[in-house]
Formats: structure tokens, sequence, C-alpha cells
């Protein structure tokens, strides 16, 4: 099955004492649907601050994305941990939630090595009937799913597409050699017209809460021929895809966008602690960067 080339990484609302805002979640997986044109979300990823939501929290968010979603994209569920058993316990809660893929994080912290990869990769896999997404981002998780391992996985018959947040160098080698069933994605919003260049599928994105329909004319552009247009859009875009990790310095991921949103209007609350809200300075950077 596809998810589409434009998928959002959404972020969990919530309200003022730091519980999901439900209304504030359905308003805003109305706006990345029609609005920013996303083909498939990713819910209780890390963009979604899945370390600190519950295993109950993101049950809810699972139902409730499909509900609202009601078939206007696809629901794709985060429900990979360092933990290949809970691993398998949330997918399967996922899919009898009803959503239409998951997305498996490198296991972290333990750093297994690649044949533990593997293997956890396709217990996971083979405890269910939903289509996998791998998602290798190793500035978080510690360890690298090598290019090898990943296209050993790509053999698992649900196993269908990967999230790379390592190398363009990387997804050419993955692209290279594997099954025209399974897509890369790039995890990275900077990388999109690279990523396509050597053979990516798309996107799985931050920017695109903010600029998902300009993303969107980007992708069309390349697949469609028109280069010297995807260049051009993407170098208006590139300055949100850096300045929503870097305002104007470092800042952890969804501080910065979840200010972006509430500056645009959506009033998708604060972050759980250990990350800390956007300071005035990053603000008002933020604030310049969106216009």
């Amino acid at each position: 099955m596809s998810f589409g080339r434009l998928i959002t990484a959404m972020v969990t609302p919530f309200n003022e004492q730091l519980e999901i805002d439900w209304n504030v979640t359905g308003r805003l997986i109305d706006y990345l649907i029609e609005e920013q044109k996303s083909d498939s979300l990713v819910v209780c990823g890390t963009t979604g601050e899945s370390p600190t939501l519950s295993e109950e929290e993101k049950e809810a968010l699972f139902r409730f994305a499909v509900e609202r979603a009601a078939g206007r994209c696809k629901i794709i569920a985060g429900t990979g941990s360092n933990d290949t058993r809970h691993s398998i316990h949330l997918t399967q809660i996922a899919e009898q939630s009803g959503v239409d893929g998951v997305l498996l994080v490198a296991p972290y912290y333990n750093k297994p090595s690649q044949e533990g990869l593997y293997r956890h990769f396709k217990a996971v896999a083979e405890s269910t009937s939903l289509p996998v997404m791998l998602y290798n981002v190793p500035g978080r998780t510690g360890v690298s799913i090598s290019a090898e391992t990943t296209l050993r996985l790509a053999q698992i018959p649900n196993i269908v597409a990967t999230k790379e947040c390592a190398s363009v160098e990387q997804i050419t080698e993955i692209v290279s050699g594997a099954p025209d069933s399974f897509v890369v994605y790039s995890g990275d919003d900077a990388i999109t017209l690279p990523a396509l260049a050597v053979g990516g599928y798309g996107i799985v994105s931050v920017a695109s809460h903010i600029i998902g329909a300009d993303m969107k004319r980007l992708i069309e552009a390349y697949t469609e021929g028109r280069t010297a247009e995807a260049a051009q859009i993407n170098a208006r875009c590139y300055p949100v895809f850096k300045g929503l990790f870097h305002c104007p310095h470092p800042v952890p991921n969804p501080v910065a966008v979840k200010a972006a949103l509430r500056l645009k209007g959506l009033p998708v609350g604060g972050v759980r602690l250990p990350l800390v809200d956007a300071n005035e300075q990053e603000t008002a950077f933020i604030r310049n960067l969106i216009g």
C-alpha cells in the first residue's frame, strides 16, 4: 500500500495542564489534511513527543486520529521502542485501533548489533498484518540501521518503507538495492529534494505543519520533470527547513514547530518536560521565519 509522498510527523496538542487537547487535535488533523495536503500522518512519533506519552494516551490518539481522518489520509502509528516485546504489544494495540501502518524506530539506548536490529524489526513485523516503515535516526538512538540490514529487512513482505535520517549516500545505497515494493522516505526536511533526486519516494516531515502545501508542489514539480521549478520551491522552503531546528541555535524538535503553530493561531500548547518551550529570542526568530 502507499502512504503517499508527503507524510507529516504530527505534534501532539496539549492544554495548559499538558494533557492532550482533543479539540485542538481534531482541528490540527483537519488542517494538515485540508490546508497542508498531507497524504499520511504519523501519530505518536518523535515529533508527537512519544517518549512522554503513556500507553493509554497513545492508544487514544491512534483511535482518535483514525476516526477524525475518516479515510481522508492514512494514519501511521509510532509503535517502536527499545523493548521488542513492548513494541509488539503496542503494534498490536495500534492494529486493533484501525491504523493503516506503523513506524518502528531503531531501538535506542541499548545499542543493539546489526543482527539484533534485524531480529527486532523482523519480530515486530511478523506480529502484525500492518505495513511497517522502519525509522533510522542515529542522532537520537545511538545506533544506525545499516543499508545492508535495511535491505535484508526489505525482503520481509510487510516491511514496505524506511524513514532515513542518515545521509543521501545511505538513501542511494538502499534505493539501488531494494525491491520495487520497498520505498525510501527522507526524515530530514532539508534533503527532501536531494533524496528525491537519488530515488527517494517522499518525506516524513516536520516543516509540513507550516509549509506542507509548498512541499507538495515541490514534490509534484520534481516527479513531473519540472526540476528547475522544484529547485526554486526548495530554495524558498529551505530557510524554514533549517529554521525549525536552528532558531537561531539548535533546539530539540518539536519545540520550534509547536511555537510556529501557536503563532499561526493553532493553540497546540507547550511541550512536556524534559523539553522546554521556546524562549522569547527563539519565538521572535520563528515569528520572522514564518512571516
